[in-house]
């Protein structure tokens, strides 16, 4: 291809008067560089982990793998059964949702004990938490799902769960159904009371 020098001239009056860049500044300049944190602001995040470590009573030890396909299920005695088929379905609406999905296990299980006690503490019943599912046993996702199923367990809070319905999210989510609080109870009765009296 070659170029006339009538399409040289054309194309030096429509970009005017520029300079070539010096070869050493062809790049963006980022501003300031970040500083490194200071000594006190590595003390309050050394100890801020440390203190989500020694509260956080979710095991990280070995558990057993659930398969893929098996559907998550528990309920605490008292519980009945119609309670778990209606959460399995939807039949309760998610008041609070958590999504895990592809994040490290260790967040995970960072994130799962302030999600379950500010839900208990707003007294919210129903949650939805979206964790995802693979298709091999030991994927990631499924590493978590199993996790899951032992740590809600040792929640006192948790009264069931069951793994929710395609439309919800299927086998990679999980319907969680909270006791109730003491002042809802509380209030249960106060209602009860009035109603009779």
């Amino acid at each position: 291809m070659t170029h006339s020098a009538h399409e040289d001239q054309d194309f030096r009056a429509l970009v005017g008067d520029v300079k070539p860049l010096r070869r050493s500044a062809n790049r963006a300049d980022p501003g300031q560089r970040r500083s490194r944190p200071s000594e006190a602001q590595l003390a309050r995040r050394e100890s801020a982990q440390a203190e989500l470590g020694e509260n956080n009573f979710l095991s990280d030890d070995f558990v057993e793998l659930v398969p893929p396909f098996d559907p998550l299920a528990f309920r605490r005695d008292g519980i009945q059964q119609g309670v778990v088929d209606r959460l399995r379905h939807g039949g309760y609406p998610a008041q609070s949702r958590l999504h895990l999905l592809r994040r490290p296990l260790a967040e995970c299980r960072r994130m799962l004990p302030p999600f379950i006690r500010e839900a208990y503490a707003h007294d919210l019943r129903s949650l939805l938490i979206v964790h995802g599912r693979g298709q091999e046993i030991d994927s990631p996702a499924n590493v978590l799902r199993s996790y899951l199923a032992k740590w809600l367990v040792q929640f006192d809070e948790v009264q069931a769960f069951a793994s929710a319905q395609q439309a919800d999210g299927g086998l990679g989510a999980t319907w969680v159904m909270l006791r109730k609080s003491e002042r809802a109870r509380a209030d249960n009765r106060e209602r009860q009371q009035k109603r009779r009296g």
